[in-house]
């Protein structure tokens, strides 16, 4: 069988019957699978995963690796894809992220789990890059835009649905490296679909086409020195060597801003900036993201290490929040497009957010799990009614030139904002927790055992808390206590790494305001070819 000629579609602007629209979006919606999958089952078994492989350093490290690799290949792919065509890079994408899927089932060692996931963020971020830019192609008028987007959040919705039981489940009776695998028959799937149903179309009709790699080697330098600077600074404090790589970064970006200026191919076409609506958006894209990736993968560890629940448990307890994101995305869907002024629906997101950090940062082990599910359901629904938003607002007002890069930004800065989130909150949740276990055990300054109990993996191993529990026992001492002890310090310091979510979900609260009036437009279509040839 081979694929449908996609030329005759780019050139006539032929609209898609609605069979293959319905084929095609079925490809894309198993993307969609594939990355909500990986990205709820990976936060549901880190805890186990750095309990096995011995590296509670490189924690935050297995978020953050896949999320910068991320932010440097999606404008990157978002802008070739305007040039050339989606197509081939959503196909690339899968093959890239399956492959990589596979290296982190493998990994013997953290450090080649991070460089896996690292790989994997390369496929993610083609993929973002890419995948969804492809639903403006295939339906430039918003309203139906909107209607079939709904198959979208639908599969985002199942993943998310399955994403944190299924990791709880499998990491608890197959392993965590089962969790990797799952994203093979998914994207053997979408492969196929996207491979025979998907049109390539072009944007942006050039002959003389440069892709802007200055600009991508200055991003990805600054984004790396940024990172290395957020994790390293709690460890280390505020000597030389840090304000030498905080000055470094600040300076990359300094340059990477005059090289886009001037660049005649702009990676970051700087003109969007400009724009007060897009550059808002960005703004709470990267709040947004902060907030997101700070939850999804501090929350498991606080359950799991700090109130004792398996990772079963811990799977159903998240199970909710990242179900009522599609819940949330589902009813915005329904109601967006008759209000009169669409950016109330952010206003009520964040304002959900808000509540939920509040009651995230208040919680502790006697919380009645209902009230747990609570707050998991108002941050879902939250975060449903701001990411969709986000997305059909900036792919609004951007023009059509644009729109691959606008979209594709606007996934790339809420990256950034999930990698400052892991980072921020991962430093401050190791530092604050290194200083409640030596002010709640003072009486183990110097000794061997209090370096096992300032390592929160010895609360999420059952292995090295028995020989921790053996070896006190010898001592005469009380080791349960100790950890115990050990639990609520990791809860208090979680909460104090929470903190900084509710911050900025207050402030993104109010960013909303300086946000014009989005309104939505109707585009007239072409009808639709008679005989469409993937249907021949």
């Amino acid at each position: 069988m081979s694929p449908p000629s996609d030329h005759s579609f780019a050139e006539t602007g032929r609209v898609l019957s609605v069979r293959r629209s319905l084929l095609a979006m079925l490809g894309l919606a198993f993307v969609s699978v594939m990355v909500a999958i990986d990205q709820t089952v990976v936060g549901t078994a880190l805890p186990t995963i750095v309990a096995e492989l011995n590296g509670f350093d490189l924690y935050a490290w297995v978020a953050t690796a896949y999320l910068l690799t991320s932010v440097i290949t999606i404008p990157i792919f978002g802008r070739l894809g305007d040039y050339y065509g989606r197509k081939p890079f959503v196909l690339a994408s899968c093959l890239v992220f399956m492959s990589a899927s596979v290296l982190c089932g493998i990994a013997d060692s953290m450090l080649q789990l991070v460089f896996a996931r690292a790989l994997q963020g390369v496929g993610g971020g083609m993929l973002v890059g890419t995948a969804f830019a492809c639903v403006p192609d295939l339906f430039p008028d918003s309203h139906v835009r909107l209607r079939w987007q709904i198959l979208l959040t639908s599969a985002f919705g199942i993943a998310n649905a399955v994403g944190p039981t299924l990791g709880g489940v499998l990491t608890e009776y197959a392993g965590w490296r089962s969790i990797f695998f799952v994203n093979l028959p998914v994207g053997f799937i979408s492969l196929f679909f996207l491979w025979r149903y998907l049109p390539r179309i072009r944007q942006v009709q050039a002959s003389n086409i440069r892709l802007d790699w200055q600009g991508a080697i200055l991003l990805a330098l600054g984004l790396g020195s940024l990172q290395f600077f957020v994790e390293m600074l709690p460890r280390y404090g505020a000597g030389m060597p840090m304000v030498a790589l905080g000055v470094f970064s600040c300076l990359i970006f300094a340059g990477l801003i005059v090289w886009e200026k001037h660049s005649p191919h702009p990676l970051i076409p700087l003109d969007m900036f400009r724009n007060k609506s897009l550059a808002v958006l960005f703004c709470l894209s990267l709040f947004t993201g902060f907030i997101l990736f700070g939850l999804l993968f501090y929350l498991p560890l606080m359950l799991q290490g700090g109130f004792g629940l398996t990772p079963r448990q811990v799977g159903l307890l998240i199970t909710p929040l990242v179900v009522c994101i599609t819940v949330g995305s589902a009813v915005n869907a329904r109601i967006i497009i008759r209000m009169p002024k669409p950016n109330y629906m952010l206003y009520a997101g964040f304002a959900l957010q808000v509540v939920s950090c509040v009651g995230m940062v208040t919680s502790h082990e006697d919380t009645a799990r209902w009230l747990l599910v609570v707050y998991m359901v108002l941050a879902g629904v939250g975060l449903g009614f701001v990411m969709p938003n986000l997305t059909v607002f900036a792919q609004e007002t951007a023009g059509r030139a644009l729109l691959g890069i606008s979209t594709a930004m606007l996934q790339s800065v809420r990256m950034v904002g999930g990698m400052l989130g892991t980072a921020v909150v991962g430093s401050l949740v190791t530092h604050y927790y290194v200083e409640a276990v030596r002010h709640a055990v003072p009486e183990g300054q110097g000794t061997s055992w209090l370096k096992l109990l300032e390592d929160p993996q010895m609360l999420v191993n059952e292995i090295i808390q028995a020989d921790f529990l053996a070896t006190l026992q010898v001592q005469g001492l009380s080791g349960a206590r100790l950890i115990e002890l050990a639990r609520l310090s990791l809860v208090e310091a979680i909460h104090s790494g929470l903190m900084t979510t509710l911050l900025i979900a207050l402030i993104a609260l109010f960013w909303v305001y300086r946000l014009p009036v989005i309104r939505f437009t109707r585009t007239t279509l072409p009808k639709p070819a008679p005989k469409d040839s993937a249907d021949a």
